[in-house]
């Protein structure tokens, strides 16, 4: 904590910005002046939140109780710690007093989230039905999260939440940790009682749009809220129920990858244990940002490709590391062995009159979708050279040579 003049003001920050010690703190939260004001849309709050410009950036101000303000500030902090999609926590200023000396409340300061907006803003732009929708599922997705750290929210909403676009979806953060509570493990029953609430909470918010003309008729309050539990049931089954498998089943690895992709998880650890008989497979979700599976996949192997194409390699790079038992191995010399007894080997076997028709790291992609589909027709796991075998042979040939509309691609073979 340091103390700032006056005597009694006393900011709490684990990297103090100077240009916050510049704020009239002695000032009420709603009578700062217009010129420090930043004019973004503001959600519905039980306390006054003003978003203020601090040098060249904007940070979320709200003048709330010493003691609640120092617990949400410590709770956001575990839960960045925690890699949650939740505001950055800044400071807390506390001892404030008015010119008089009165007392005034402290303020928790957050860092603003570029691009987010609080849920009446985009229920204003009237939206669509199915983006109304794909904003609660993004709530579902958030609650999941949290849940899965073992964070408790106690006050699930869309006001205590901001939303921002994702190529097409939307994708919630967390933004009000007051009531929330950090635990090892959440019981089912916190969980149930965390479902209880949004589903009242989310209709009663619903319904108020409804009310003020913001939301269409097509979309029910009541059906609305009660989307959000049947996704967040629908998600929680798929992340945490253990599945079982021979371990030639490998094919049933990429199966489940696939499904949680498709509900809008990225897999970045498989947590795997084998026995005698067979393997029981768990995999937990990370969130990651834009562009990081290039960027891991440009880190682990020097392949430069797309987001999409590295996600797709990454997810077999996974599966690779996972069948060959060694999750505790360092992850380069892991993937330094896939690279060169899997990707290279596979994308060298095309034939020199073939090799144009699509780049590497496209081919490896359609190979394993490929193998993919080979082994769900057969029941059981193909091994990836009579995938690229067949690939050649029945598929490969009917496809664009895309060195005519892409020009000159690196051939693949030395």
């Amino acid at each position: 904590m340091i103390p700032v003049a006056p005597r009694s003001l006393t900011l709490t920050a684990a990297r103090p910005d100077p240009g916050l010690l510049d704020l009239p703190w002695s000032t009420r939260l709603e009578d700062w002046p217009a010129e420090l004001i930043a004019a973004l849309p503001r959600g519905i709050s039980r306390h006054v939140v003003r978003f203020v410009r601090v040098g060249s950036g904007l940070v979320a101000v709200k003048e709330i109780r010493t003691e609640l303000a120092q617990r949400e500030y410590h709770l956001l902090r575990s839960l960045r710690r925690l890699d949650q999609p939740a505001v950055e926590p800044l400071a807390v200023v506390s001892g404030r007093c008015d010119a008089a000396g009165e007392p005034l409340d402290a303020c928790l300061v957050t860092r603003h989230l570029r691009f987010s907006l609080p849920y009446r803003a985009l229920f204003s732009q009237h939206l669509r039905h199915d983006t109304g929708v794909r904003i609660i599922d993004a709530l579902a997705v958030l609650l999941v999260r949290l849940h899965l750290t073992g964070y408790w929210w106690g006050d699930v909403s869309l006001s205590n939440a901001l939303f921002r676009r994702d190529a097409g979806e939307f994708a919630a953060y967390l933004v009000d940790a007051e009531t929330g509570e950090l635990h090892d493990r959440l019981t089912d029953g916190q969980r149930e009682h965390d479902l209880d609430i949004a589903r009242v909470n989310i209709a009663g918010e619903l319904m108020d749009l409804l009310a003020g003309g913001l939301l269409q008729d097509s979309l029910d309050p009541v059906a609305v809220s009660q989307r959000i539990i049947d996704r967040y049931r629908e998600l929680w089954s798929e992340l945490t129920v253990p599945e079982e498998f021979d371990s030639g089943e490998r094919w049933r690895v990429d199966e489940r990858i696939r499904r949680l992709n498709a509900l809008g998880f990225d897999v970045d650890e498989l947590a795997i244990t084998t026995d005698i008989d067979g393997a029981t497979l768990q995999i937990q979700p990370k969130v990651v940002d834009a562009g990081h599976h290039s960027r891991r996949l440009m880190r682990l192997t020097g392949l430069d490709v797309g987001e999409n194409q590295a996600r797709r390699l990454l997810n077999d790079l996974d599966a690779f590391r996972a069948s060959q038992g060694r999750q505790n191995d360092a992850e380069d010399l892991v993937a330094h062995d896939w690279l060169t007894q899997i990707y290279e080997p596979i994308t060298r076997t095309v034939p020199h009159e073939l090799a144009g028709r699509l780049e590497p790291a496209e081919l490896f992609h359609e190979v394993l979708e490929h193998r993919w589909y080979m082994a769900e027709r057969a029941g059981h796991d193909i091994r990836i050279e009579d995938a690229i075998g067949d690939y050649v042979a029945h598929v490969l040939p009917g496809k664009p040579y895309e060195a005519t509309i892409l020009g000159p691609v690196a051939p693949l073979h030395d």
